[in-house]
């Protein structure tokens, strides 16, 4: 990683995913989560305050040193033990069926092969467990998804891969997930933002 998406993207995100009007979205994303989670894109650990009584520990995959520094504090704060079990996510260390839950926010979009680590995922689950998501991707609106596929590449230049335009249910259905419950909306704010804020919660399921 260059200077820019090791020490200046870590810190862009903090502060825009950490943006109050997205708490309860990782609210929602965090709910139902238990035993031992596997969280891809632990970033400087914006959820380490949202997960519920029922988990019991964290395995953080995290590909950024500085990400990973700011969130010490955060995870000196948290209730149950978290590591950092890796650093990328489209290949584990995690064994097979090690992990009881998942959870993945805004980091589907930036992981350059979004399939691989979703079929990590499938791998490391218990069978039944859940994977729990909170993205940003493609819009339904053809106008917008004009915008998105303007800016793009700009996007992931500045924002360390990031993509505008990745279907995240179409992602998960290709991966063998079926997802139980979903929710599609945008961010609040003007419309000038909504390549930037279509946004996509809900849990998934393998499906056997």
């Amino acid at each position: 990683m260059g200077f820019w998406e090791q020490r200046v993207v870590p810190r862009l995100v903090d502060f825009a995913c950490g943006a109050a009007e997205i708490r309860p979205w990782r609210e929602q994303a965090c709910a139902g989560l238990q035993g031992r989670v596997l969280e891809i894109g632990f970033g400087s650990g914006l959820n380490v305050d949202l997960y519920p009584d029922a988990v019991t520990t964290v395995a953080a995959i995290e590909p950024s040193d500085r990400g990973w520094a700011l969130s010490e504090k955060r995870r000196g704060g948290a209730d149950v033990p978290i590591e950092r079990s890796g650093l990328d996510g489209q290949r584990l260390s995690e064994a097979d069926a090690s992990a009881d839950s998942a959870l993945c926010t805004f980091a589907l979009c930036t992981i350059p092969d979004a399939a691989a680590a979703l079929h990590e995922v499938r791998r490391v689950l218990v069978s039944g467990g859940r994977f729990h998501f909170l993205e940003h991707g493609l819009a339904p609106d053809p106008r917008v998804q004009t915008w998105q596929r303007r800016l793009d590449p700009l996007q992931g230049r500045l924002f360390g891969g990031c993509h505008l335009t990745r279907d995240i249910p179409a992602l998960l259905d290709d991966a063998g997930f079926e997802v139980e419950q979903i929710e599609q909306r945008y961010l609040p704010g003007p419309a000038l933002g909504r390549p930037w804020s279509y946004g996509s919660v809900g849990v998934a399921v393998a499906r056997s």
